[in-house]
Protein backbone atom coordinates (compact mmCIF):
# COMPACT_ATOMS: atom_id res chain seq x y z
CA UNK A 1 0.00 0.00 0.00
CA UNK A 2 1.31 3.45 -0.89
CA UNK A 3 2.14 5.90 1.90
CA UNK A 4 1.00 9.49 2.28
CA UNK A 5 3.90 11.89 1.80
CA UNK A 6 3.95 14.57 4.53
CA UNK A 7 3.96 18.25 3.65
CA UNK A 8 2.82 21.55 5.12
CA UNK A 9 -0.30 21.34 2.93
CA UNK A 10 -1.31 18.20 4.82
CA UNK A 11 -1.78 19.43 8.35
CA UNK A 12 -1.18 17.49 11.52
CA UNK A 13 -3.62 18.04 14.38
CA UNK A 14 -3.23 18.99 18.05
CA UNK A 15 -3.76 15.30 18.85
CA UNK A 16 -1.44 13.71 16.26
CA UNK A 17 1.22 12.84 18.83
CA UNK A 18 -1.35 10.89 20.84
CA UNK A 19 -2.72 9.17 17.76
CA UNK A 20 0.75 8.03 16.71
CA UNK A 21 1.65 6.82 20.22
CA UNK A 22 -1.60 4.79 20.20
CA UNK A 23 -0.48 2.92 17.09
CA UNK A 24 -2.56 4.34 14.27
CA UNK A 25 -2.22 2.12 11.19
CA UNK A 26 -4.12 4.11 8.52
CA UNK A 27 -5.09 7.66 7.68
CA UNK A 28 -7.18 9.46 5.13
CA UNK A 29 -7.04 13.14 4.19
CA UNK A 30 -10.02 15.25 5.26
CA UNK A 31 -10.21 19.03 5.03
CA UNK A 32 -6.46 19.05 4.26
CA UNK A 33 -5.75 17.31 7.59
CA UNK A 34 -4.90 13.81 8.75
CA UNK A 35 -7.88 11.73 9.87
CA UNK A 36 -7.13 8.32 11.43
CA UNK A 37 -9.17 5.49 9.91
CA UNK A 38 -7.81 2.41 11.67
CA UNK A 39 -5.83 1.32 14.71
CA UNK A 40 -5.87 -2.47 15.34
CA UNK A 41 -8.22 -3.38 12.45
CA UNK A 42 -11.57 -2.15 11.16
CA UNK A 43 -13.40 -5.05 12.82
CA UNK A 44 -11.47 -4.97 16.11
CA UNK A 45 -11.97 -1.20 16.36
CA UNK A 46 -15.69 -1.72 15.62
CA UNK A 47 -16.19 -4.28 18.40
CA UNK A 48 -14.31 -2.13 20.90
CA UNK A 49 -16.35 0.98 20.02
CA UNK A 50 -19.63 -0.86 20.61
CA UNK A 51 -18.50 -2.25 23.97
CA UNK A 52 -16.30 0.37 25.62
CA UNK A 53 -15.18 3.95 24.90
CA UNK A 54 -12.85 5.60 22.42
CA UNK A 55 -11.21 8.99 22.03
CA UNK A 56 -11.24 10.22 18.43
CA UNK A 57 -9.04 12.83 16.80
CA UNK A 58 -11.60 14.57 14.59
CA UNK A 59 -9.79 17.91 14.44
CA UNK A 60 -10.34 17.68 10.68
CA UNK A 61 -13.94 18.75 11.34
CA UNK A 62 -12.88 22.35 10.84
CA UNK A 63 -15.05 25.21 12.03
CA UNK A 64 -16.32 28.02 9.87
CA UNK A 65 -16.95 30.81 12.34
CA UNK A 66 -19.56 33.50 11.69
CA UNK A 67 -19.11 36.46 14.00
CA UNK A 68 -20.89 39.79 13.87
CA UNK A 69 -24.34 41.41 13.66
CA UNK A 70 -25.27 39.54 10.44
CA UNK A 71 -24.06 36.11 11.59
CA UNK A 72 -27.58 34.72 11.97
CA UNK A 73 -28.69 36.13 8.64
CA UNK A 74 -25.71 34.55 6.89
CA UNK A 75 -26.33 31.18 8.58
CA UNK A 76 -29.93 31.21 7.29
CA UNK A 77 -28.79 32.05 3.77
CA UNK A 78 -26.79 28.84 3.70
CA UNK A 79 -29.50 26.35 4.67
CA UNK A 80 -33.14 25.39 4.01
CA UNK A 81 -33.49 24.57 7.72
CA UNK A 82 -35.36 27.32 9.56
CA UNK A 83 -32.96 28.64 12.20
CA UNK A 84 -35.25 31.28 13.70
CA UNK A 85 -36.11 29.17 16.74
CA UNK A 86 -32.54 28.08 17.42
CA UNK A 87 -31.21 29.26 20.78
CA UNK A 88 -27.65 29.72 22.04
CA UNK A 89 -26.61 26.37 23.50
CA UNK A 90 -28.19 24.33 20.72
CA UNK A 91 -26.63 22.33 17.88
CA UNK A 92 -28.47 21.65 14.62
CA UNK A 93 -27.73 19.22 11.83
CA UNK A 94 -27.82 21.67 8.93
CA UNK A 95 -27.85 20.80 5.21
CA UNK A 96 -26.05 23.53 3.26
CA UNK A 97 -27.09 24.01 -0.36
CA UNK A 98 -26.11 26.08 -3.39
CA UNK A 99 -28.40 28.10 -5.66
CA UNK A 100 -29.61 24.91 -7.41
CA UNK A 101 -30.48 23.18 -4.13
CA UNK A 102 -27.44 20.89 -4.41
CA UNK A 103 -25.75 19.74 -1.22
CA UNK A 104 -22.52 21.58 -0.45
CA UNK A 105 -22.06 20.14 3.04
CA UNK A 106 -23.98 18.58 5.92
CA UNK A 107 -22.41 20.07 9.04
CA UNK A 108 -23.47 20.46 12.63
CA UNK A 109 -23.91 24.15 13.42
CA UNK A 110 -23.27 25.34 16.97
CA UNK A 111 -24.93 28.58 18.08
CA UNK A 112 -22.68 30.12 20.70
CA UNK A 113 -24.48 33.47 20.78
CA UNK A 114 -26.76 35.52 18.53
CA UNK A 115 -23.69 36.99 16.86
CA UNK A 116 -21.36 33.98 16.97
CA UNK A 117 -21.83 30.60 15.25
CA UNK A 118 -19.55 27.65 14.49
CA UNK A 119 -20.26 25.48 11.45
CA UNK A 120 -18.49 22.13 11.97
CA UNK A 121 -17.97 21.02 8.39
CA UNK A 122 -17.61 17.76 6.53
CA UNK A 123 -14.86 17.41 3.93
CA UNK A 124 -15.03 20.40 1.57
CA UNK A 125 -13.68 23.91 1.15
CA UNK A 126 -16.92 25.41 2.41
CA UNK A 127 -15.09 28.36 4.00
CA UNK A 128 -14.63 29.97 0.59
CA UNK A 129 -18.30 29.61 -0.36
CA UNK A 130 -19.36 31.24 2.92
CA UNK A 131 -16.81 34.04 2.52
CA UNK A 132 -18.10 34.65 -1.01
CA UNK A 133 -21.71 34.91 0.15
CA UNK A 134 -20.79 37.26 3.00
CA UNK A 135 -18.79 39.56 0.74
CA UNK A 136 -21.17 39.39 -2.21
CA UNK A 137 -24.09 40.48 -0.05
CA UNK A 138 -21.93 42.96 1.93
CA UNK A 139 -22.92 41.44 5.25
CA UNK A 140 -21.58 42.79 8.53
CA UNK A 141 -19.93 39.53 9.58
CA UNK A 142 -16.44 38.08 9.93
CA UNK A 143 -16.03 34.62 8.36
CA UNK A 144 -12.92 32.70 9.35
CA UNK A 145 -11.50 29.37 10.52
CA UNK A 146 -10.78 29.63 14.26
CA UNK A 147 -8.20 27.58 16.16
CA UNK A 148 -10.81 25.03 17.25
CA UNK A 149 -10.22 21.28 16.99
CA UNK A 150 -12.96 18.80 17.92
CA UNK A 151 -12.07 15.74 20.00
CA UNK A 152 -14.79 13.08 20.16
CA UNK A 153 -15.46 10.62 22.97
CA UNK A 154 -17.72 7.84 21.71
CA UNK A 155 -19.04 4.55 23.03
CA UNK A 156 -21.34 3.25 25.79
CA UNK A 157 -18.92 4.34 28.53
CA UNK A 158 -18.48 7.87 27.16
CA UNK A 159 -20.59 9.55 29.87
CA UNK A 160 -18.51 8.04 32.65
CA UNK A 161 -15.20 8.99 31.06
CA UNK A 162 -16.11 12.59 30.25
CA UNK A 163 -17.65 13.07 33.70
CA UNK A 164 -14.38 11.99 35.33
CA UNK A 165 -12.52 14.77 33.54
CA UNK A 166 -15.15 17.55 33.44
CA UNK A 167 -17.49 16.72 36.34
CA UNK A 168 -20.89 15.05 36.63
CA UNK A 169 -22.75 18.07 35.25
CA UNK A 170 -21.68 16.96 31.77
CA UNK A 171 -24.10 14.04 32.08
CA UNK A 172 -27.01 16.50 31.99
CA UNK A 173 -26.25 17.73 28.46
CA UNK A 174 -29.14 16.72 26.22
CA UNK A 175 -28.75 15.36 22.70
CA UNK A 176 -27.62 18.08 20.28
CA UNK A 177 -27.16 20.55 23.11
CA UNK A 178 -23.90 21.84 24.52
CA UNK A 179 -22.48 23.41 27.65
CA UNK A 180 -19.34 25.26 28.70
CA UNK A 181 -16.90 23.34 30.90
CA UNK A 182 -13.42 24.08 32.18
CA UNK A 183 -10.23 22.11 31.73
CA UNK A 184 -6.99 23.46 33.21
CA UNK A 185 -8.50 26.94 33.32
CA UNK A 186 -9.79 26.85 29.73
CA UNK A 187 -13.44 27.11 28.79
CA UNK A 188 -14.50 24.42 26.32
CA UNK A 189 -17.72 23.72 24.48
CA UNK A 190 -18.88 20.12 24.99
CA UNK A 191 -21.78 18.89 22.87
CA UNK A 192 -23.68 15.62 23.11
CA UNK A 193 -23.13 14.61 19.51
CA UNK A 194 -20.75 12.60 17.36
CA UNK A 195 -20.35 10.54 14.21
CA UNK A 196 -21.50 7.24 15.66
CA UNK A 197 -24.68 5.64 16.96
CA UNK A 198 -23.01 4.58 20.21
CA UNK A 199 -23.50 7.88 22.01
CA UNK A 200 -20.98 10.33 23.35
CA UNK A 201 -19.62 13.84 23.11
CA UNK A 202 -17.66 16.21 20.93
CA UNK A 203 -15.29 18.54 22.77
CA UNK A 204 -14.46 21.72 20.86
CA UNK A 205 -10.86 22.33 21.89
CA UNK A 206 -10.05 26.01 21.43
CA UNK A 207 -6.27 26.42 21.26
CA UNK A 208 -3.93 23.76 19.87
CA UNK A 209 -1.64 23.90 22.92
CA UNK A 210 -4.23 22.32 25.22
CA UNK A 211 -4.91 19.39 22.84
CA UNK A 212 -2.43 16.83 24.15
CA UNK A 213 -2.99 17.66 27.87
CA UNK A 214 -6.70 16.91 27.34
CA UNK A 215 -5.95 13.77 25.32
CA UNK A 216 -3.66 12.49 28.08
CA UNK A 217 -6.17 13.33 30.81
CA UNK A 218 -8.92 11.34 29.08
CA UNK A 219 -6.63 8.37 28.53
CA UNK A 220 -5.47 8.38 32.16
CA UNK A 221 -9.02 8.73 33.51
CA UNK A 222 -10.32 5.85 31.42
CA UNK A 223 -7.79 3.09 32.02
CA UNK A 224 -10.27 0.92 33.93
CA UNK A 225 -12.93 1.64 31.26
CA UNK A 226 -10.69 0.10 28.57
CA UNK A 227 -10.43 3.46 26.81
CA UNK A 228 -8.58 3.40 23.50
CA UNK A 229 -7.78 5.76 20.69
CA UNK A 230 -10.29 5.27 17.91
CA UNK A 231 -11.79 6.90 14.86
CA UNK A 232 -15.01 6.98 12.87
CA UNK A 233 -15.63 3.36 11.96
CA UNK A 234 -16.85 2.45 8.49
CA UNK A 235 -18.82 -0.61 9.62
CA UNK A 236 -20.64 1.19 12.43
CA UNK A 237 -21.28 4.23 10.20
CA UNK A 238 -22.90 2.26 7.40
CA UNK A 239 -24.94 0.09 9.78
CA UNK A 240 -26.33 3.27 11.30
CA UNK A 241 -26.97 5.03 8.00
CA UNK A 242 -24.64 7.94 8.79
CA UNK A 243 -23.98 9.60 5.45
CA UNK A 244 -20.54 10.67 4.27
CA UNK A 245 -20.42 13.87 2.25
CA UNK A 246 -18.40 13.31 -0.93
CA UNK A 247 -19.15 9.58 -0.82
CA UNK A 248 -22.90 9.12 -0.39
CA UNK A 249 -23.89 12.58 -1.60
CA UNK A 250 -22.40 15.48 -3.55
CA UNK A 251 -23.56 18.82 -4.90
CA UNK A 252 -25.43 16.85 -7.57
CA UNK A 253 -27.90 15.74 -4.89
CA UNK A 254 -30.58 17.68 -3.04
CA UNK A 255 -31.29 17.16 0.68
CA UNK A 256 -34.53 15.39 -0.30
CA UNK A 257 -32.60 12.84 -2.35
CA UNK A 258 -30.34 12.27 0.64
CA UNK A 259 -33.24 11.51 2.97
CA UNK A 260 -32.71 14.83 4.75
CA UNK A 261 -36.05 16.40 3.91
CA UNK A 262 -36.97 16.42 7.61
CA UNK A 263 -34.20 18.98 8.14
CA UNK A 264 -35.62 21.31 5.48
CA UNK A 265 -38.22 23.95 6.28
CA UNK A 266 -38.19 25.31 2.77
CA UNK A 267 -41.49 27.18 3.07
CA UNK A 268 -40.33 29.21 6.08
CA UNK A 269 -36.53 29.33 5.63
CA UNK A 270 -36.74 32.79 4.11
CA UNK A 271 -33.40 33.94 2.74
CA UNK A 272 -31.95 30.51 1.91
CA UNK A 273 -30.06 30.84 -1.37
CA UNK A 274 -31.35 27.53 -2.75
CA UNK A 275 -34.92 28.01 -1.53
CA UNK A 276 -36.62 28.52 -4.90
CA UNK A 277 -35.00 25.43 -6.38
CA UNK A 278 -35.89 23.33 -3.33
CA UNK A 279 -39.51 24.52 -3.35
CA UNK A 280 -39.84 22.93 -6.79
CA UNK A 281 -38.14 19.74 -5.60
CA UNK A 282 -40.25 19.44 -2.47
CA UNK A 283 -43.42 19.90 -4.50
CA UNK A 284 -42.56 17.32 -7.14
CA UNK A 285 -40.65 14.92 -4.88
CA UNK A 286 -37.25 13.34 -5.56
CA UNK A 287 -36.80 10.84 -8.37
CA UNK A 288 -34.03 9.05 -6.48
CA UNK A 289 -33.17 8.68 -2.81
CA UNK A 290 -30.69 7.18 -0.35
CA UNK A 291 -31.54 3.63 0.72
CA UNK A 292 -30.01 0.90 2.84
CA UNK A 293 -28.80 -1.92 0.60
CA UNK A 294 -27.92 -5.46 1.66
CA UNK A 295 -25.52 -7.49 -0.45
CA UNK A 296 -25.96 -11.10 0.76
CA UNK A 297 -23.31 -13.79 0.56
CA UNK A 298 -19.54 -13.64 0.70
CA UNK A 299 -17.68 -10.45 1.58
CA UNK A 300 -17.36 -7.70 -0.97
CA UNK A 301 -14.50 -5.20 -0.78
CA UNK A 302 -15.00 -1.81 0.77
CA UNK A 303 -16.51 0.53 -1.81
CA UNK A 304 -13.97 3.09 -3.08
CA UNK A 305 -16.02 4.17 -6.11
CA UNK A 306 -19.66 4.13 -7.17
CA UNK A 307 -20.91 0.64 -8.05
CA UNK A 308 -23.82 0.54 -10.53
CA UNK A 309 -27.12 -0.89 -9.30
CA UNK A 310 -29.03 -2.55 -12.12
CA UNK A 311 -32.39 -4.16 -12.75
CA UNK A 312 -31.78 -6.39 -15.73
CA UNK A 313 -30.03 -4.20 -18.29
CA UNK A 314 -31.26 -0.93 -16.75
CA UNK A 315 -29.16 1.11 -14.34
CA UNK A 316 -31.37 2.21 -11.43
CA UNK A 317 -28.85 3.65 -9.00
CA UNK A 318 -25.49 3.13 -7.39
CA UNK A 319 -23.92 1.81 -4.21
CA UNK A 320 -21.75 4.49 -2.62
CA UNK A 321 -20.55 2.81 0.62
CA UNK A 322 -20.31 -0.87 1.50
CA UNK A 323 -18.54 -3.13 3.99
CA UNK A 324 -18.87 -6.49 5.73
CA UNK A 325 -20.74 -6.38 9.06
CA UNK A 326 -19.51 -9.04 11.49
CA UNK A 327 -22.50 -8.55 13.81
CA UNK A 328 -25.09 -8.95 11.04
CA UNK A 329 -23.03 -11.40 8.98
CA UNK A 330 -23.78 -9.70 5.70
CA UNK A 331 -22.51 -6.88 3.52
CA UNK A 332 -24.12 -3.61 4.55
CA UNK A 333 -24.30 -0.74 2.09
CA UNK A 334 -25.69 2.71 1.33
CA UNK A 335 -26.97 3.49 -2.15
CA UNK A 336 -28.85 6.05 -4.21
CA UNK A 337 -31.81 4.33 -5.87
CA UNK A 338 -34.39 5.54 -8.40
CA UNK A 339 -37.98 5.76 -7.18
CA UNK A 340 -39.07 2.94 -9.51
CA UNK A 341 -36.92 0.50 -7.53
CA UNK A 342 -36.49 1.95 -4.03
CA UNK A 343 -39.25 0.00 -2.23
CA UNK A 344 -38.14 -2.32 0.57
CA UNK A 345 -37.59 -5.85 -0.66
CA UNK A 346 -36.80 -4.88 -4.25
CA UNK A 347 -34.20 -7.28 -5.64
CA UNK A 348 -31.43 -5.79 -7.77
CA UNK A 349 -27.89 -6.55 -8.84
CA UNK A 350 -24.78 -4.55 -8.10
CA UNK A 351 -21.70 -4.53 -10.33
CA UNK A 352 -18.69 -4.77 -8.01
CA UNK A 353 -14.98 -4.94 -8.97
CA UNK A 354 -15.23 -8.68 -8.26
CA UNK A 355 -18.27 -9.28 -10.44
CA UNK A 356 -22.06 -9.02 -10.32
CA UNK A 357 -23.72 -9.67 -6.95
CA UNK A 358 -27.31 -9.87 -5.77
CA UNK A 359 -28.57 -6.89 -3.78
CA UNK A 360 -31.76 -6.14 -1.81
CA UNK A 361 -33.24 -2.76 -0.89
CA UNK A 362 -33.97 -2.66 2.84
CA UNK A 363 -36.69 -0.80 4.70
CA UNK A 364 -34.20 0.77 7.08
CA UNK A 365 -30.65 0.69 8.32
CA UNK A 366 -29.24 -1.84 10.75
CA UNK A 367 -28.80 0.38 13.81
Amino acid sequence: MALISPSRRLRRTPFSDGVEAAGVTAYTVYNHMLLPTMFESIEADYHHLKAHVQVWDVACERQVELRGPDAGRLAQMLTPRDLRGMLPGQCYYMPIVDETGGMLNDPVVVKLAEDRWWISIADSDLLYWVKGIANGYRLDVLVDEPDVSPLAVQGPKADELVARVFGDAVRDIRFFRFGWFQFEGRDMVIARSGYSKQGGFEIYVEGADIGMPLWNALMAAGEDLQVRAGCPNAIERIEGGLLSYGNDMTDDNTPHECGLGRFCDTQTAIGCIGRDALLRVSKEGPVQQIRAIEIPGARVPACDRAWPLVAGATRVGQVTSSIWSPDHETNVAIGMVRMTHWDAGTRLEVITPEGIRKAVVRGGFWA
